[in-house]
């Protein structure tokens, strides 16, 4: 497998081994001992699939206490993927880092804890799977505005369908500092 830098300290493309023919494919979505001998999460605590049509956005979210990991990965269709520092102290806070997702390029993103992450459906639709280094925590859910201007998040296109918490979601400067999640020293 190959793991390529995005410039966001620890947030990282994963390009799987794959194995194909003419029966299909095989591949390795995850294993503790090659994904941790490269730095990423060698267990997880939660795994989710959601499935998004054309146009739908989703985020940016993240977890203030109890915060997710989460490596992130398209089963069927094609997403622009996001990770946004929101670590207090850190050199990149604020900063962003993007790639497309799909079931054809098997890429997979792996974004630390600290981060917010959202994503927007690109094909007719996306089925879309992750892994979570920690359990979801209604308590403690929260957003930051996905066009925010600060941030400058560029995406490939306008989404057609946010949700009404997500278009709500304050700008990264409006965020009380007890809202996210732990620092950087």
């Amino acid at each position: 497998m190959k793991v390529l830098e995005t410039g966001l300290d620890g947030v990282v493309i994963v390009e799987p081994n794959v194995h194909g023919d003419d029966r299909g494919f095989f591949m390795e979505s995850w294993q503790a001992s090659r994904y941790g001998a490269h730095g990423l999460p060698d267990a997880f605590s939660q795994a989710n699939v959601s499935r998004s049509a054309k146009g739908v956005l989703r985020g940016l979210h993240y977890q203030y206490q109890q915060p997710q990991g989460k490596l992130v990965a398209v089963l069927v269709g094609r997403i622009f993927d996001v990770a946004v520092d929101i670590r207090p102290g850190s050199a990149s806070f604020g900063q962003w880092a993007g790639a497309e997702l799909s079931a054809q390029n098997f890429r997979q993103m792996y974004i630390p804890e600290g981060f917010a992450h959202g994503f927007l459906v690109l094909s007719d639709y996306a089925l879309f799977h992750y892994h979570c280094t920690a359990e979801y925590a209604h308590q403690y859910d929260a957003a930051i505005a996905w066009n925010d201007p600060d941030i400058g998040i560029k995406w490939p296109c306008q989404p057609a369908t946010i949700s009404e918490k997500d278009r709500s979601a304050p700008r990264l400067k409006d965020v009380p500092a007890d809202r996210l999640p732990p620092g950087v020293e």
